[in-house]
């Protein structure tokens, strides 16, 4: 007969966040928690160090499931589409310059490299991308569930006073991109009918105190985070796959010069964000328009280290990216998030019985593809009985009594074999194809010895997330052309 002990756990979600929650330990002679992390039964208290890159990717995964939800309560239904093909027409020729698409671009392809931020300490993905004249590099997290491509950055408006007047003079702990040494970096006027009706949905403000004076941007996170800055044009010199380079003009960029707030704290802070959003204010847009219509990426491990490159590419749809034989599916939109129209989801060649109103783009449901989430978020009526499949066979591993921020089932991975242990999981879509991720890519490494179901329950009705994990070691294409998502298994190096 076995006893029970309960002792209180201490984990750091964050570097100033903290909370307890209950470690439940047997004294059997099986294998217990403790034994993992190698702790003495006798002492009360204990803290297990949860991974840095855990700790970032939780609180940001946090952050941003509520941003969506905040931005899907204000969505129009208008804003929903199945298949991206024909609205992708109507945003590129609201913003073509006359330089971009032309037919010298239509067969280069640019390749951009990409690798894990694990050694930065975040969960997100960093590419490497140029910007100024002269050209700066800087280091962006790539996300496909933003709009604005942003930096990190310091400028002093040339000493004009007139033009400064407005816009906060903090300056980041990281000063990266330095503005006033490009000679291409234009600031876009407050008075600006940009300003004032195209970028409104990118918080644009509407303190405009001198005609010139840049449109500035305060953009507020739901955990109480803000950046603040101004946004400019500016050209982006990209490497191509023929060893020549080439320039985009006029970039849309945001110079946030002060950032607050939990959500910019980390081991190592990014250089900015590289917005890939279904959006006429995106680089993606710009990039596909110029080179083709289509951008790929392949993202490896995420706990790989930043030597460990694999590529970001735009290029014409006819451009195979890693992974010839692709499987393709519809590729659709849920406001500026890329949406797929999935029609169930199996576990163990068992489809789950999950209401159909879960995965309708057009309704209150739907699924988006985020590189900016680590974790896979299932709005509730999917969540339940998908955790409730995997886990059966997960009984004969001891389940932790614990919760690691959003990650509520763990356990005991001691004789672990993610071949025979785990049933596999399939995303079916409403074309017929199906997308079937390994093992790894939704049960992880939480700490030493202990792995976790990587998936989280989402607020319904509500949008469900297939993040970054669950995408790795897959080369993923949207043709915004055809409407198409293309999809293979692939080492991405």
């Amino acid at each position: 007969m076995s006893t029970t002990y309960s002792f209180p756990v201490t984990f750091s979600i964050f570097p100033i966040i903290f909370f307890v929650v209950f470690f439940t330990v047997s004294t059997d002679k099986t294998t217990s928690a403790l034994d993992v992390y190698g702790t003495n039964l006798k002492s009360k208290h204990f803290v297990i160090e949860m991974p840095k890159t855990l700790q970032a990717m939780l609180h940001n995964d946090a952050n941003r499931q509520r941003t969506f939800l905040r931005k899907q309560s204000v969505m129009k239904k208008h804003q929903r589409v199945q298949s991206i093909g024909k609205i992708r027409r109507e945003l590129v020729e609201e913003t073509r310059n006359n330089d971009d698409g032309s037919n010298d671009r239509l067969n280069v392809v640019v390749d951009m490299a990409v690798h894990s931020g694990a050694d930065y300490g975040i969960g997100q993905y960093l590419v490497a991308f140029k910007a100024g004249t002269p050209s700066q590099k800087l280091n962006l997290i790539v996300d496909t569930g933003s709009d604005l491509t942003w930096m990190n950055c310091k400028y002093s408006c040339n000493n004009d006073p007139n033009k400064c007047s407005g816009i906060s003079r903090q300056q980041s702990k990281v000063e990266v991109f330095e503005a006033d040494n490009s000679s291409s970096f234009n600031t876009i006027p407050c008075s600006s009918q940009m300003c004032k009706v195209d970028l409104s949905n990118l918080f644009s403000l509407a303190m405009c105190p001198f005609p010139f004076t840049p449109c500035g941007f305060d953009y507020r996170y739901s955990d109480g985070s803000s950046a603040i800055g101004f946004f400019a044009n500016e050209t982006v010199t990209v490497g191509l796959t023929n060893g020549r380079k080439a320039k985009l003009d006029k970039i849309l960029m945001g110079c946030s010069q002060s950032s607050q707030g939990s959500s910019f704290r980390g081991q190592v802070e990014p250089d900015g964000v590289l917005g890939l959003g279904f959006s006429k204010s995106s680089f993606a847009l710009r990039a596909t328009d110029a080179f083709g219509g289509k951008f790929s990426y392949c993202l490896p491990h995420h706990l790989s280290p930043k030597n460990v490159l694999s590529h970001l590419t735009f290029s014409s749809p006819s451009y195979q990216n890693g992974a010839t034989s692709k499987i393709y599916t519809t590729l659709g939109a849920i406001g500026t998030n890329y949406a797929v129209n999935i029609r169930g989801i199996s576990v163990g060649n068992e489809l789950l019985k999950i209401p159909g109103e879960i995965w309708d783009v057009n309704g209150v449901g739907g699924a988006i593809l985020d590189t900016g989430s680590s974790l896979t978020f299932l709005a509730l009526p999917a969540y339940k009985p998908i955790v409730a499949a995997l886990t059966v066979p997960l009984n004969k591993f001891e389940r932790l009594d614990m919760k690691m921020g959003q990650l509520e089932y763990c356990f005991n991975a001691t004789g672990f074999n993610e071949m025979l242990d785990v049933p596999r999981l399939i995303f079916h879509f409403q074309d017929g194809t199906r997308f079937q991720p390994p093992v790894k890519n939704y049960v992880i490494d939480a700490a030493d010895g202990v792995k976790c179901l990587g998936l989280v329950p989402a607020v319904w009705p509500g949008v469900s997330v297939i993040g970054n994990i669950m995408q790795q070691n897959h080369v993923w294409e949207y043709d915004l052309v055809n409407g198409k998502l293309g999809f293979a298994p692939s080492s991405c190096t």
